[in-house]
């Protein structure tokens, strides 16, 4: 017969193992990801710019793990976001493509997200700036309440801009409404038609100050149109020229609240992407006229989240995450001069494409992770994924997922931090084509019925887009300049059935 003690003696076993996978709560690191919109692997100075300035940026990543073979997961914005919350690909779910501001939440609300994932583990969590997740089950009425949004994903506190800069509505949403509202003044948002009497950038251009070249020609609001219409509101109308300084602050004020526990921060800014309206502090901080101005607007923001860490003493155990949802695209719909003051920057750096394209440069974007108390800097050319943040941190923050959570997420956590050098299997990316990349070898799909231009006519990015398939070898061939796939039609095969193996399974993580 067992001592009487033997059973509390196997609890205090199984406690102590326990504690052991799962760190204690005032023992976990701070997180804060920032996302930056738009900005392209060369667009910054430690991934090899020379007419951009980013000091801050590059302190972080001098300190920390450069990774040069990041992604994320598609080659937009809402499919991006979608995946880096669920861990899930974005194709999997209809309705996950760019989305218009009056969309609804695309996220089921009780699904495992990444805020979700950490609130469990004892975190306090907020996003601020670019949602563009959709917002509401129904027709949403700007005017009460609106949910559900973050606050019914796992955000406990939400700052944000509710689509994009170029879309209808231009206003924050705090938590469940709209900031600043003015009951006397209600907002009302069409995506069908314009409103009686309101102007447009398309009947009204001597209204604008800052002309579209393509789209982006509906409602106007600070002297540039917009995607849709809206009427009223107008108290609560942010100033595009202040965003930066608006959602930098509510940032730095998140982190100020919550120093005494563990917190996640998702800080999503809105620089680079249109309308590229910088604070006049930043204007000709580059000779790459507004886009480049944007970026270095968007260092700055950085900065001052860095120098918060700093100064409330929380720096050397704060996991920074920087990275961008997509790669760069120079005319985006407005007449900002980028294009024709871009000289010899390559904001994609050596890859091809951006964004929208199936080329590199669509997905392979900057990727820094630093954390003082265990990251030891360097650089890894290791292939990562936005993507595997959910499993990865599940992992440090020692929780198990359930068969149907983040189904598509890899734990990469030792190779994130820079303790193993081990590639994600394989990546599929979602862009103007999918594709898939295992061992260096990028697979690009057909696409029936393919054009010979492989040049999208209103931003002039090159799509990748082909009717036969195409193969690169990225360490030989960084540029996919040299189509081999007529030369390995075995490497071919084997990344054709891998494509569809990872379509037909409902998950992919490995167990």
């Amino acid at each position: 017969m067992p001592a009487p003690h033997s059973f509390l003696s196997r609890l205090t076993f199984v406690s102590l193992a326990l504690s052991a996978i799962a760190p204690a709560a005032d023992k976990l690191p701070n997180i804060v990801l920032i996302y930056a919109d738009d900005i392209g692997y060369g667009d910054i100075g430690s991934y090899g710019a020379k007419r951009i300035s980013t000091p801050n940026i590059d302190k972080i990543a001098a300190a920390g793990i450069r990774h040069t073979n990041g992604h994320s997961a598609a080659a937009t914005c809402t499919p991006s976001r979608y995946s880096l919350m669920t861990g899930r690909y974005a194709w999997r779910q209809q309705g996950t493509n760019i989305l218009p501001g009056d969309a609804n939440l695309i996220i089921r609300p009780g699904s495992l997200t990444l805020p979700s994932l950490l609130a469990k583990a004892g975190y306090e969590t907020g996003v601020v700036g670019k949602w563009h997740l959709g917002l509401g089950d129904s027709k949403i009425d700007w005017n009460k309440e609106i949910k559900p949004g973050p606050l019914e994903i796992g955000f406990g506190s939400a700052f944000i801009i509710p689509a994009t800069g170029d879309r209808v509505p231009t206003v924050f949403v705090e938590d469940h409404r709209v900031r600043n509202l003015d009951p006397a003044d209600p907002l009302e948002v069409s995506y069908q038609e314009n409103f009686p009497g309101e102007p447009t950038g398309k009947d009204n251009p001597e209204l604008l100050r800052v002309r579209h070249s393509h789209g982006h020609n509906q409602s106007i609001h600070g002297g540039i149109g917009r995607i849709g219409y809206q009427r009223g509101g107008r108290a609560a109308r942010w100033t595009d020229e202040n965003i930066a300084d608006d959602i930098t602050a509510k940032a730095v004020s998140f982190i100020e609240g919550r120093k005494d526990k563990p917190f996640f921060l998702f800080f999503a800014t809105h620089d680079a992407h249109v309308p590229r309206t910088p604070n006049p502090r930043f204007v000709g901080k580059t000779p790459l006229g507004p886009r480049g101005d944007a970026i270095a607007e968007f260092d700055w923001s950085v900065g001052e989240i860095a120098n918060t860490l700093d100064r409330l003493g929380l720096a050397d155990n704060t996991l920074v995450i920087i990275s961008s949802d997509n790669g760069p695209v120079l005319d985006d719909g407005y007449q900002d001069g980028a294009p024709e003051k871009n000289g010899d920057h390559r904001p994609g750096g050596p890859w091809r494409g951006g964004k929208t394209s199936a080329f590199e440069a669509a997905t392979r974007v900057p990727f820094i992770v630093r954390w003082p108390a265990r990251v030891k800097p360097g650089v890894s050319g290791a292939l990562v994924s936005q993507i595997d943040l959910t499993a990865s941190l599940a992992s440090l923050t020692g929780q198990a997922l359930a068969a149907d959570d983040a189904p598509d997420s890899f734990n990469q956590l030792a190779t994130l931090l820079g303790e193993s050098k081990k590639d994600r299997d394989y990546l599929v990316s979602q862009g103007s084509a999918a594709s898939i990349t295992r061992d260096g070898w990028k697979y690009i799909e057909p696409v029936k019925g393919q054009k010979p231009t492989k040049i999208a006519a209103s931003t002039n990015t090159e799509t990748g887009r082909d009717n036969v398939p195409q193969l690169y070898h990225l360490t030989e061939d960084p540029g996919e300049t040299t189509n081999a796939a007529a030369e390995h039609p075995g490497r071919v095969a084997e990344l054709v059935k891998l494509l569809e193996e990872v379509r037909s399974r409902k998950s992919t993580r490995p167990e």
